[in-house]
């Protein structure tokens, strides 16, 4: 009787277990595909883009292959957003990153105007009967508003009608135009025509109204191990920065990667057409090449100066915690006008060494580790409102460019 009694409590034991496991197994499954659902919506945006290039509102150097010859294919899903689509994908034998903008969250970009994405993306600027000549105009009055009054502003509007003709027959038509100027509310699609002859920066392959593609980048993010969140969610915080940096590539390679990265700091401050601000940069949004060169895979929030300032200066506030965009772009409260100041209190550098620090320090060689972490802290110290700030960033930038690269000038690796 006791065996018995002992075996039916083992069986509702088991039974009790196996139900736990299968709801909890029913939980996560419900959940990553409601996640995935919400978040990979491919299909609609291409749908979209492809009704209106049909219908002749839109035209790129992407659309026919999107949209007709079927050989730009959207892969696997890599969005962040529901609102903002990202997935790898090929063309033709190209490997590219393809980005789509959803409509349903109206997204204000940084501008002297803040134009919501769901005016951009109705496709209806500019207007039926615009010469080119006001395009030229339209183009010009947003770029300053965006870059500022540059002395070569001129040139990146050639450089952005360039684009525009995408089939390049000397002429823009309506549908290239609706094209372009959605583009021209995207900060990553600005940048990507400011540095487009710089290494930095991944190649535009081509565009179909504002779904666009860049060339894929083969290693990212910069540093670190993706791991399931479900993974992510129990391993502690000491044994992620360890698989880290067991993953990361040799130190002499490491420092390559940082060397670029500070010269992408050099094209993005006092560049050729203005200053441009990193309000994100965190290590998902930099690659790298099997070459160890570093690329910016996402620049959403590497933002014109001229038009942060000018967002800032129209802000209103209550403390400092008002007055952030993104997450590293940080300016101060003025309690006397409730208005944010329009400096920021910690520059591009000072953000990026921070991002490097521990990166860098980990299996540095012995004889440069102390003079290194001397300069990455001297470099995190900065501060965007000294009257000295743009001598000591000069000074800091060149020091750690001077020391990763004696270090490694005599390796393979550079």
């Amino acid at each position: 009787m006791l065996s018995k009694a002992r075996f039916s409590y083992l069986h509702m034991k088991y039974l009790f277990f196996s139900w736990l496991a299968v709801f909890v197994g029913s939980w996560v499954v419900y959940v990553e595909y409601s996640s995935y659902t919400e978040l990979c919506r491919g299909h609609e945006c291409k749908n979209s883009i492809c009704d209106k290039f049909r219908k002749g509102v839109i035209d790129g150097s992407a659309c026919n292959s999107l949209c007709e010859k079927d050989t730009l294919y959207l892969g696997k899903c890599l969005s962040a957003k529901p609102s903002n689509q990202v997935y790898s994908g090929s063309w033709g034998d190209l490997e590219g990153i393809i980005k789509c903008q959803m409509e349903e969250d109206p997204h204000y970009d940084l501008g002297a105007e803040l134009e919501p994405r769901k005016e951009s993306a109705s496709f209806n600027r500019p207007t039926k009967g615009t010469s080119m000549e006001k395009f030229k105009e339209m183009v010009f009055s947003h770029l300053k508003a965006k870059v500022g009054d540059q002395a070569n502003l001129a040139d990146l509007v050639t450089l952005v009608l360039g684009v525009a003709d995408s089939n390049k027959d000397g002429q823009i038509s309506l549908s290239e135009a609706h094209s372009a100027w959605a583009l021209l509310q995207l900060n990553e699609f600005l940048l990507s025509v400011v540095l487009q002859d710089r290494e930095h920066t991944p190649r535009l392959m081509g565009f179909c109204g504002d779904l666009y593609v860049l060339e894929k980048v083969p290693y990212v993010p910069l540093y670190g191990v993706s791991l399931p969140w479900m993974v992510e969610l129990w391993i502690p915080a000491s044994l992620r920065r360890s698989i880290d940096q067991w993953a990361a590539p040799s130190w002499p390679r490491k420092a390559k990667i940082a060397i670029g990265l500070l010269e992408f700091i050099e094209d993005v401050f006092h560049g050729t057409f203005g200053s441009f601000l990193m309000c994100d940069v965190s290590v998902t949004g930099f690659g790298y090449t099997e070459r160890h060169d570093i690329k910016v895979v996402d620049a959403k929030r590497i933002v014109p100066e001229g038009a942060f300032q000018e967002a800032m200066r129209e802000r209103r506030c209550e403390e400092d915690s008002d007055c952030v965009y993104g997450r590293d772009c940080l300016t101060s409260c003025d309690l006397t006008k409730h208005r944010c100041t329009t400096e920021v209190t910690q520059p591009n550098l000072a953000k990026v060494c921070s991002t490097l620090k521990d990166y860098l320090l980990y299996g540095a060689p012995s004889d440069i580790k102390d003079e290194l972490e001397k300069q990455l802290y001297a470099c995190i110290a900065l501060k965007g409102a000294s009257e000295q700030m743009e001598m000591e960033h000069s000074l800091i930038l060149n020091n750690l460019k001077t020391l990763l690269w004696k270090k490694i000038s005599h390796t393979k690796d550079s």
